[in-house]
C-alpha cells in the first residue's frame, strides 16, 4: 500500500512522500513552552487549538498514519554560492525604491495548487484502504505540527532556523499532509544533519533566532510582515530593509540548498512580476488595485492595509526622494495603519538627505 500510495503522489507532481504513525508528536512540551513564553506573539490561533496539535485523535477519530508530502518551490538557473547559499539578482538589498518578496510568495498560492492533489491522492488513499477508511488533507491550515511530523517521517529535520530541512531539496519546499485511519508502516525518522554549522543564526537581520533551534516569532521579518495586523514596532523596522513580504535569509544560507532542485507542481506558476516589486506603483493601489493585482498569490492575505504598511517601512529604508510625494500622499491615507508607516518613511528619508 505505502509504495502504491508513494507512486501515486509522484504522478500527481509531489516531490517526496514518507509516512509516520499518528502518534502525539514529540515536542509538544517545547510547544507549550514556547506558548507560554508568549514567542508566538499574535498568532493566538496556535494557542487555541494547541489540544488539537498535540493529540491527532482530536483531528481525526481513529487518526493511525500521517502521509508527509513535500512540494519544492526551488527555481531553476538559482545561482548556488559558497557553501550552497543562494543568489539571485531579485533578492537585491540595496535597490532602490524596489522591495523584495519572499520566495514562495511568488508563485500562485500553493494552497490553491496543491488542493487539487491533495483530494486525488486523498481519495485514492480512501480507495486503496476499503469502505472503512477516512482521511482528511491539509496544506498549511490544520491543527498540526506539520514539521516534527514530517521530521519523524524521515521527509527531513529541523534546522537551526526552526525550519526543515531536506537533503534532497534544502529549503525550499512546502509541507502538505494526509491524516488518515488506514494502518501504514512508518518510515525511520530523520536525523538532525546541522553538524557544526551555524551560518543561519546570524544570518536573521532581527536576530529572531536566538539560539540554535530557538524562534521568537515576535522578531521574525516573516511574522512582523505577514503575520501582525498592527503596527510594526520601530525599533525593528530599519532591520526590515526592503522586504515587504516574508524573509528568506535563514534558509538561504543554508548549505543544503545545493540539492536543491525545481519542483513539478510549481514550475509553471511563478510570477515573474513579483520578483522585484516596484515600490512607488504598489504604494499607489487602491482596494481594488490590490486585489487585482495580487489575486490568487498568498499577498493577498496581508490586505492593502498590510501591504501598504510593509511598503512604507521598506521605501523608509531604500526609498530616494523620487518617492517623497508619493509617501506624503500615503501619510495622508484614511487607513491610519498606512499613514503612520507613511509618515515615518518620510522621515527617515528626509534624514538621509540632509547634509
Amino acid at each position: 500500500m505505502k509504495e502504491a500510495i508513494r507512486q501515486r503522489a509522484r504522478e500527481l507532481g509531489f516531490d517526496d512522500c514518507r509516512f509516520t504513525s499518528a502518534a502525539a508528536p514529540e515536542h509538544r512540551e517545547q510547544l507549550q513552552r514556547w506558548l507560554a513564553a508568549g514567542q508566538h506573539g499574535e498568532m493566538a490561533w496556535l494557542a487555541r487549538n494547541v489540544h488539537k496539535r498535540v493529540d491527532l485523535e482530536q483531528v481525526l477519530a481513529g487518526a493511525k498514519s500521517v502521509i508527509c508530502l513535500a512540494v519544492s518551490y526551488a527555481r531553476a538557473g538559482e545561482v548556488i554560492g559558497n557553501q550552497g547559499s543562494v543568489f539571485s539578482a531579485a533578492d537585491d538589498l540595496s535597490l532602490p525604491n524596489r522591495g523584495i518578496v519572499a520566495r514562495y510568495a511568488r508563485y500562485a498560492d500553493y494552497h490553491d495548487v496543491l488542493a487539487g492533489p491533495l483530494k486525488e491522492l486523498s481519495a485514492f488513499v480512501d480507495r486503496l484502504g476499503g469502505l472503512d477508511t477516512r482521511s482528511l488533507w491539509y496544506v498549511d491550515t490544520g491543527p498540526l505540527l506539520e514539521r516534527d511530523l514530517a521530521q519523524r517521517a524521515g521527509l527531513g529535520f529541523a534546522g537551526k532556523h526552526t525550519n526543515l530541512i531536506s537533503r534532497r531539496l534544502g529549503n525550499w519546499f512546502f509541507l502538505a499532509e494526509i491524516i488518515t485511519t488506514l494502518e501504514l508502516e512508518a518510515d525511520a525518522p530523520e536525523k538532525n544533519h546541522c553538524g557544526t554549522c551555524t551560518r543561519c543564526l546570524p544570518a536573521c537581520p532581527t536576530q529572531a533566532i536566538t539560539a540554535p533551534f530557538e524562534l521568537d516569532a515576535r522578531r521574525c521579518i516573516s511574522y512582523l510582515t505577514i503575520e501582525l495586523k498592527g503596527s510594526i514596532p520601530a525599533e525593528l523596522r530599519p532591520a526590515i530593509g526592503n522586504r515587504i513580504y516574508g524573509c528568506d535569509d535563514c534558509l538561504a544560507v543554508c548549505p543544503w540548498n545545493r540539492f536543491a532542485s525545481e519542483g513539478r507542481l510549481m514550475r509553471n506558476q511563478f510570477h515573474s512580476d513579483l520578483a522585484q516589486a516596484d515600490l512607488l506603483a504598489l504604494l499607489s493601489l487602491d482596494a481594488a488595485g490590490f486585489k487585482n493585482r495580487f489575486a490568487g498569490t498568498p499577498i493577498l492575505r496581508t490586505k492593502r492595509r498590510g501591504l501598504l504598511r510593509n511598503v512604507c517601512v521598506a521605501l523608509g529604508n531604500v526609498g530616494t526622494a523620487e518617492a517623497l510625494p508619493a509617501l506624503s500622499g500615503a501619510a495622508a491615507d484614511p487607513e491610519p495603519l498606512i499613514a503612520e508607516h507613511a509618515q515615518w518613511a518620510v522621515g527617515r528619508i528626509q534624514q538621509r538627505l540632509s547634509p
